[in-house]
């Protein structure tokens, strides 16, 4: 089936009730391509949002949802328990024509059953900690009997809501923990099966990943507290916050995760027969000893880590679980807010996570709906006959703080959580503050460079999320991999017999300054390509490779990553590959937001067919339109726009009302590679080219003269001066002499041609795409101007 969601807006149906479900519903209803979000059967949270409508479907009733779905033209399932996707939901709505986000069950048991996980990581060399299954409890006893029984954990073999793990502190608890678990059934079928793990020592994180069955991409790590009491004390429960990002997970950690982890599963599960698509999640422990091991897998989102996971996700998670169901993770590129913590402080009912209450009015919601920072999910909630916002199960709230810092974030969530009440309720207030201790004690131990303003790990994770934008742009000659200590090109593939390196560079100029003031940050690398790229044109070369230098004073990697996402983009345009680059993060030179750039292109010419050659009186000039101002006189254009105009970036354009001041004047310099390389290529005499920078025509022009006695004549009225010059032009009175000094008036590139193949030229530019225009000729100088202009602008 193709997505009604590729062209229009589309409709999800997500099946759930509890946090996780809400906090998905928020998060799907962010995306600009989604109509609406139906959750099914949903709880008192997921029926308050614009476009979230509660269904009153339970999660088992698979016919019942597809029948809601087909008739409501439903474009995509999103199942968030786990119960259904062992059930078989994702195969029963794909046989009835809609696609689902979440693993089938064949592939779903590597949450249902522990025995076949940890078989299945024994299998594939997983690190995970070593284990003995037992579907007899006598044999469990007796195996007991010769061992330590505080050395190991007890597993319940299926699904148990997160509760079917006990940590003995005796022989005795050891006992009952098998009694528990294989005679009492208090975990029902779960307990058929019985896993005695080793017990490991270390922190614990939970690490999600989306797969499309080949691709995997982690998300931001986090930390669950899953002890009823503060300090981890008290009966284990489904989980009673968390936070995000965990302090542990460091750059390389994560590394060591996808590799030795995250890929491995994904890997694993596809070569045995049961491709994982959808979301995996990987309990882990960072053991003293062993390094990172693998507690437990589950194949959806947990909670209650989703809550705070998804509040720093920037990516639109629709596009995410598109890409996942379509088999194209690789082509998104998924981003987490590094500036930023998130805590999740689970607000529970008194006996949870035994006996409870239910049908408590739940009060001070309201004081929390416009407060800056703080997001309530809602997890056992529901709303009686009055309209009132009762309780319904043992987790009740979720209150989701964001903040700069970890600590921030922790104050913020229980403040904001301690203004709701409702008979019986309690929250933990020391969700994170473990972690934020070991911070503190870190902090108070040594001094780092990041506390000088420098951030590697924040260097590092742009690195990351720009190979792809890099990738992208590899050419015969160079796979684009970038993070070495040099950049590779090989030459010899080319097949060039006499080959002549052309090198250039240049910066953007003050155009950064705009783009800097309206936070517009995508396309500046295009016009920072372009500037290198048109110049070593000019000598008829081919760009081969391109580095980059990009200096801030502190380091935004979102805005970094735009910035060569567009470097990228020009590179792949121009037929070079970015090869590499350097980034400086100099605290004190630059103000906040500010940052500079400088580009370095070379390419390649035949020695023959260097240009400029010989230019004589009666070669013709042909020039080729600009996409705007480019990328010089922007000191200018500031100056008329800031004291001149009385208008403002944001607003409309006064020659084109229909966009804004900012989106015209950063409009990216033009790419003139491909359609001049292919003029360059026919059998016409090209002579010259000249690239219409800083100077404008009357200082470029001249510079391809080679010392011959010739002057430039161009008529005025050959090209029409676009209206953005024009009204430059009258907002500063400016001259036809200063503004041809200045700007490219709408002609970008000009080149010299014999006259006897103006017109084979002008083909070829035509074929690729150009609209050339003829401005005039070379004639003998004698002693006047080297430019002489007649005539008057169209």
């Amino acid at each position: 089936k193709q997505f009604r969601g590729q062209h229009t807006m589309v409709k999800i149906l997500l099946i759930g009730s509890g946090g996780r479900e809400h906090a998905l519903a928020w998060k799907l209803a962010q995306s600009n391509k989604v109509e609406r979000v139906f959750v099914a059967p949903g709880n008192g949270g997921t029926q308050r949002g614009a476009k979230l409508f509660n269904v009153p479907i339970h999660t088992t009733s698979f016919e019942g949802l597809a029948k809601f779905a087909q008739d409501n033209g439903v474009d995509l399932i999103v199942v968030g328990p786990e119960q259904p996707l062992v059930d078989g939901a994702v195969e029963y709505f794909k046989k009835t024509g809609i696609p689902a986000f979440g693993p089938t069950s064949k592939a779903a048991i590597i949450e249902s059953s522990k025995a076949f996980s940890k078989d299945f990581m024994k299998r594939h060399g997983i690190p995970t900690a070593t284990f003995e299954t037992f579907k007899d409890p006598s044999k469990a006893l007796e195996y007991l009997n010769s061992k330590d029984a505080t050395s190991f954990v007890f597993k319940a073999d299926g699904l148990a809501a997160g509760k079917g793990v006990i940590l003995p502190e005796s022989l005795e608890e050891a006992k009952e923990a098998i009694d528990q678990i294989m005679v009492s059934k208090e975990f029902g079928a779960a307990g058929d099966s019985l896993i005695i793990e080793e017990r490991l020592n270390g922190p614990e994180i939970s690490v999600f990943a989306f797969s499309d069955g080949y691709t995997v991409t982690p998300l931001a790590p986090s930390q669950d507290h899953k002890r009823v009491g503060e300090g981890d004390v008290g009966l284990n429960t489904g989980g009673m916050g968390a936070f995000c990002p965990s302090n542990i997970a460091t750059k390389e950690l994560m590394n060591e995760i996808k590799t030795r982890v995250l890929q491995p599963t994904i890997d694993g599960m596809r070569r045995e027969g049961r491709p994982f698509v959808g979301l995996l999640y990987a309990g882990l422990l960072v053991d003293q000893k062993k390094g990172i091991q693998v507690l437990e897998y589950n194949c959806r989102f947990g909670d209650p880590e989703t809550q705070a996971v998804l509040l720093l996700l920037e990516t639109d998670l629709y596009e995410i679980m598109l890409a996942c169901v379509e088999g194209r993770l690789d082509s998104i590129q998924v981003n987490s807010n590094p500036s930023l913590y998130a805590v999740n402080v689970v607000i529970a009912s008194g006996g949870y996570p035994s006996n409870y209450q239910k049908g408590k009015v739940i009060s001070g919601l309201e004081k929390l709906i416009e407060r800056e920072g703080v997001t309530v999910f809602h997890a056992g909630t529901a709303l009686d006959k009055s309209g009132n916002v009762v309780t319904s199960g043992g987790r009740v709230l979720n209150v989701v703080a964001t903040g700069k810092s970890l600590e921030e974030a922790i104050d913020s969530a229980n403040a904001a959580a301690s203004e709701i009440s409702f008979e019986g309720s309690f929250f933990r207030k020391d969700i994170g503050r473990k972690a934020l201790q070991g911070m503190k004690e870190e902090k108070s131990q040594s001094v780092t460079y990041r506390e000088a303003g420098v951030d590697i790990d924040s260097g590092n994770s742009l690195v990351e999320r720009i190979k792809p934008f890099t990738k992208a742009t590899a050419r015969l000659g160079s796979d684009a991999i970038i993070g070495g200590f040099g950049g590779l090109f090989d030459l010899k593939p080319l097949g060039f017999k006499d080959p002549i390196l052309v090198s250039g560079t240049d910066g953007v100029g003050t155009k950064l300054m705009i783009a800097q003031k309206v936070g517009a940050h995508s396309t500046i690398g295009i016009d920072l390509v372009a500037m290198s790229v048109n110049d070593v044109l000019a000598h008829g070369a081919e760009p081969l490779f391109f580095l980059d230098y990009f200096a801030c004073g502190k380091l935004e990697v979102s805005t970094a990553a735009d910035v060569i996402k567009g470097i990228a983009q020009g590179c792949k345009d121009s037929g070079c590959a970015l090869i590499g680059g350097e980034t400086a993060e100099m605290p004190g030179l630059y103000g906040p937001g500010e940052y500079d750039l400088a580009g370095f292109a070379v390419a390649v010419v035949e020695r023959e067919k260097m240009l400029p050659k010989m230019v004589q009186t009666g070669d013709v000039l042909i020039g080729l339109p600009s996409s705007g101002i480019h990328s010089n006189g922007y000191s200018l254009v500031r100056y008329l726009v800031e004291k001149k105009s009385g208008l403002s970036y944001e607003d409309a354009a006064p020659f084109a009302p229909e966009k804004k001041l900012w989106e015209v004047l950063l409009t990216p310099t033009k790419l003139y590679v491909k359609s001049v390389l292919a003029a360059l290529r026919t059998e016409s005499n090209i002579k010259a080219v000249a690239h219409i920078t800083g100077g404008g025509f009357t200082d470029n022009i001249p510079r391809v003269f080679g010392g011959q006695n010739v002057s430039a004549h161009i008529q005025l009225n050959s090209w029409p001066l676009p209206p953005l010059f024009k009204w430059l032009q009258g907002l500063g009175n400016i001259s036809n002499e200063e503004l041809l000094r200045t700007f490219n008036c709408g002609i970008g590139l000009v080149i010299v041609v014999s006259s006897d193949d103006v017109e084979g030229v002008l083909k070829s530019l035509r074929e690729n795409g150009e609209t050339p225009f003829t401005l005039g000729k070379l004639q003998d100088r004698s002693d006047g101007p080297e430019m002489v202009y007649n005539g008057e602008f169209q």
